[in-house]
């Protein structure tokens, strides 16, 4: 546990450290903190400070730099983010967020993330269950079967299904006429369940064309999980990543791959409001120099998505919590408008 003159320095230093980018010596920290202490005071405290890990002395300088572990403790205890100075969603111009097509929102809305914070915008899409409206089955060839899964919105997916026999086109219109009869409307989870109870009055192949097709459909719809990323250059200007072309190469493979993304903005669309992840601290934030803020929005009351801001740990987090809090409304408001 911290007294309050450890807290207060701390934060002090951290918000010292985000400003100038320079380590903190115990002169400038006495002027931040505006406290009245010796130099062999504050060299004490912050002697504590280092044991406890919140700390660290880079070895070219006297000063000290907050680590992650430091800047958990200042966002979680000592970050006050002042209402009064977040613009009202109603207020705000943001081109492009207005209702629109989803997939315009969701790009618009990772290029004024960057742009606002001059870090990393990240957007997952709305996540869509994986609904048919209408089925097809065609013979290609020698057991390989051409699927159409039609949506309800005219979105069309093609897979192709090898098969352990040979279908007639006959008995492929049969399979698809009863998948169109009986779970037309349905997501593919539901028909799923229900085709493990319900098709045993079918030949066994004709049911084993219905569930793999079933199966193709559900991983279609996982597929559409997209994660829009804008201004990973802006990363070229942070010091702490341009300095160390092996970290920055890491980093943009991560936002090539987008699993590892897609796994965080997983983890942040369970949490109520802003989150903030500090890399270093656990295996969410894969990189020690990364901090990521992230927000889930809705769509009439439902998490649908998630977006946040990735940039270094030295950044502005009361800043990126206002950021990323009314743009998670806007892209909430824009979605929900447009259907």
């Amino acid at each position: 546990m911290l007294d309050d003159r450890a807290k207060l320095l701390l934060k002090a230093l951290v918000e010292r450290y985000i400003a100038d980018g320079q380590p903190v010596g115990s002169r400038t920290l006495a002027k931040a903190a505006g406290m009245e202490l010796s130099p062999a005071t504050i060299r004490n405290v912050m002697s504590d400070l280092e044991e406890l890990g919140l700390i660290a002395s880079p070895h070219t300088s006297a000063g000290r730099i907050p680590t992650a572990r430091g800047y958990r403790l200042f966002v979680d205890t000592m970050l006050t983010v002042r209402r009064e100075s977040l613009t009202s969603v109603n207020d705000m111009k943001a081109p492009g967020l207005e209702a629109g097509q989803p997939h315009r929102v969701i790009s618009n809305a990772a290029q004024m993330l960057s742009n606002l914070s001059q870090f990393v915008g990240v957007v997952m899409a709305p996540r869509r269950a994986s609904v048919f409206r209408h089925i097809e089955f065609l013979s290609l060839s020698e057991r390989r079967v051409l699927v159409i899964i039609v949506s309800p919105e005219g979105d069309v997916q093609n897979r192709i299904i090898h098969t352990q026999v040979n279908f007639t086109q006959a008995q492929l219109l049969e399979a698809a006429n009863f998948l169109n009869a009986h779970y037309s409307g349905l997501t593919m989870e539901a028909v799923r369940e229900r085709l493990k109870t319900e098709v045993d009055a079918l030949r066994g192949e004709i049911a084993d064309l219905m569930k793999a097709a079933v199966d193709i459909g559900a991983e279609a719809g996982e597929a559409q999980d997209e994660v829009v990323v804008s201004g990973e250059r802006n990363l070229l200007s942070v010091s702490e990543f341009s300095s160390d072309m092996g970290n920055l190469r890491r980093m943009f493979d991560l936002f090539e791959q987008k699993t590892q993304l897609i796994r965080l903005l997983d983890v942040s669309a369970q949490a109520d409001g802003v989150r903030i992840y500090i890399g270093g601290e656990s295996q969410v934030v894969p990189y020690e120099d990364l901090s990521v803020v992230t927000a889930p929005y809705e769509v009439d009351g439902q998490v649908v998505g998630t977006l946040g801001v990735i940039g270094p740990q030295r950044m502005s987090y009361e800043r990126m919590i206002q950021i990323v809090d009314v743009t998670a409304k806007l892209v909430g408001n824009a979605l929900s408008h447009h259907k």
